[in-house]
């Protein structure tokens, strides 16, 4: 059944967006940008209609998720679990394609970012990132690759480090139970914990530890 635009208003919250009456009364809300290919007057068909509809959404659904990744990189599954209540999955589908197309959207970058990240701030073992990555939705040969080059053994001496700044004055059988506990709950396998334990307690923090902490 045709419908005849009879008012195009530009909403008041939202100026990039315009609201769109058919036989006057609301309709549906459009970018202003598809909304200017309209005119009062135009008669749309059930096809056109339900065209625009759909567009809108994977504009809407497009924004949200670039929203989303302005505050940090995230993998595709955390996309799709924070938008799939709002949006149909054609829309979304689209919406997450356009932006893969775009390199806005690359599950081998972002595993890539998580783990330097972890590595350069918050040192985790390997057992511990798989398990986080695949919280976050990543295919396991996705996250092998990022792990591929990823220096276990750094990684644990860096998080014994900053736990030993963190404890310094310790009694050292006191000391030695947390770092070793400590990095054991972060995915380390004993197996590095128990020789990097001894190296730290035996020649203590690295000059540049001290330097930092003395204020040098």
């Amino acid at each position: 059944m045709a419908r005849r635009i009879t008012a195009l208003k530009v909403q008041k919250k939202n100026p990039n967006r315009v609201n769109v009456y058919l036989d006057g009364q609301f309709a549906f809300g459009l970018a202003a940008i598809e909304a200017a290919r309209l005119r009062v007057g135009q008669v749309l068909s059930d096809e056109d209609i339900a065209r625009l509809r759909q567009g809108d959404q994977v504009e809407r659904a497009a924004e949200r998720a670039l929203d989303l990744l302005s505050y940090r990189p995230r993998s595709e599954a955390e996309l799709r679990s924070r938008l799939e209540e709002h949006y149909d999955e054609a829309a979304l589908g689209e919406a997450l394609e356009r932006l893969r197309r775009g390199g806005l959207l690359d599950d081998r970058e972002f595993a890539r970012y998580w783990v330097e990240n972890r590595f350069q701030y918050n040192p985790r073992g390997k057992s511990v990132l798989r398990q986080e990555l695949r919280q976050k939705g990543l295919e396991d040969e996705i996250i092998e690759e990022a792990l591929a080059n990823y220096d276990e053994e750094q990684a644990a001496s860096l998080a014994a480090q900053k736990l030993l700044r963190r404890w310094k004055g310790a009694a050292p059988q006191l000391l030695r139970r947390r770092l070793t506990n400590a990095l054991l709950r972060r995915g380390f396998p004993y197996s590095l914990v128990g020789p990097i334990v001894n190296q730290i307690l035996t020649s203590g923090p690295p000059r540049d530890s001290l330097e930092e902490e003395s204020g040098l």
